[in-house]
């Protein structure tokens, strides 16, 4: 047995925030594809639009499901097994002679970032010393983040130069050699007990866990209901078009690195309800002063940096309190977890949407704090502490809860 690096930012941990990187930009890379995808395929905005949905769909479906299926597969095996059928997806979406094709390659896409993304968060949470699980798992979702920062426009300026297709190559080359890096660079990680399949999904019916559910897809349905449409909004608010706005977003993705960061360290420190409870107040105010502050450039890179940071430091702590909540079983809650995110991303358009319709833009970021706030009431009224006995003692060998200071690895 070797005994995990008292770090978070070991090259273990590093990369697993290079796999990160890969499935994220996999995810959000459509974003910057839509003018080359509406012009290649010759298809309309909306329909480009519903590759980010399908894939959404697919992630908060399948991230559960894969959890279970794969609960006992040695954890090294089951990262390069996860970013390989990432690598086929993007491939198949490379080649994909047309729209329908398209969609079914986004599906493969994404059932590899929803095995990987889970479980990279608890094997980063295991390598580290206990003190700083919170800054491990934050460096996997800085992987994520990077990919808002640099792989959505990155791909968008390489769509206007060489075409979509293209784009899916690259990722799908930077799957492979994600994968090729975890296998050179991490140690066999042995998966956690055994659990009958049945009883995998246990952790489900705990109220607590759903409880942190409701929030996860309240608080990002609140946030990406305004992303999404931020350029409209922008557009209301100051009158800024254009390239201005993808440098406005570049700011907002700063400061979400930033707020990645921030966010694993004060749960280290805090533990999780009282910096839940900051950040949640944060989204929900940040939001509805957009209409109020962003109108003029000043105000616009201000309110979106903060936003960006607050919004992008809500990870680090919601991923700890599921893994107090379910030592044993950290892999299946931190992938409900992430369906729970991308049925928020998911809803997002359409929610955004039917608020559009029935009004202006300047509704969005009301209707977003609103959202925000009923996450913040519920973890306010429905924070439970762990009942007695669910966390193993510290002394138990086999023991590979976040309770343990070691990790479970083998050569």
């Amino acid at each position: 047995m070797l005994r995990a690096r008292p770090a978070s930012g070991s090259p273990r941990t590093a990369v697993l925030a290079l796999g990160a990187f890969a499935v994220g930009t996999s995810g959000y890379v459509v974003a910057g594809l839509l003018p080359a995808l509406t012009g290649e395929l010759r298809i309309s905005a909306s329909a480009a639009a519903q590759l980010v949905t399908v894939f959404a769909i697919a992630y908060a479906v399948g991230s559960p499901l894969l959890a279970a299926a794969t609960g006992r597969w040695e954890r090294r095996r089951l990262l390069i097994a996860a970013l390989a059928v990432t690598a086929i997806g993007n491939a198949l979406a490379a080649v994909a002679p047309g729209y329908v094709t398209l969609l079914l390659a986004r599906m493969v896409t994404a059932l590899g970032a929803a095995a990987f993304t889970p479980a990279a968060s608890a094997v980063a949470a295991e390598l580290a010393a206990p003190e700083r699980r919170g800054r491990a798992v934050a460096l996997v979702y800085g992987g994520l983040t990077v990919a808002t920062i640099l792989g959505v426009p990155l791909g968008a300026l390489i769509s206007q130069q060489l075409g979509y297709r293209m784009v899916f190559a690259l990722v799908a080359a930077f799957s492979l050699a994600g994968a090729f890096a975890i296998r050179s660079m991490l140690p066999e990680v042995a998966a956690g007990p055994g659990v009958p399949f049945g009883q995998r999904f246990a952790p489900a019916k705990d109220p607590r866990v759903l409880v942190a559910m409701f929030v996860t897809v309240v608080a990002c349905l609140g946030a990406f209901s305004v992303y999404t449409f931020i350029t409209p909004l922008l557009a209301s608010t100051a009158g800024l078009h254009g390239t201005i706005v993808s440098v406005l977003l570049f700011g907002y993705g700063i400061g979400g690195a930033i707020g990645n960061v921030i966010g694993g360290r004060v749960v280290d420190r805090w533990g999780s309800r009282r910096p839940l409870m900051v950040i949640l107040a944060g989204a929900t105010v940040l939001p509805a002063l957009i209409p109020f502050v962003a109108t003029g450039v000043a105000g616009a890179v201000a309110i979106l940096f903060a936003w960006g940071l607050c919004t992008w430091s809500f990870n680090p702590p919601m991923q700890h309190r599921l893994i107090e909540l379910s030592p044993r079983n950290s892999g299946l809650v931190l992938s409900l977890n992430a369906s729970a995110i991308y049925l928020g991303v998911g809803l997002s358009g359409v929610t955004g949407g039917l608020v559009m319709a029935a009004g202006d833009p300047l509704l969005l970021p009301e209707f977003a704090a609103l959202l925000t706030l009923s996450g913040l009431v519920a973890v306010f009224l429905g924070w439970a502490p762990q009942r007695a006995g669910e966390v193993t003692s510290q002394s138990d060998p086999g023991n590979t809860s976040p309770s343990c200071p070691s990790a479970n690895l083998t050569r």
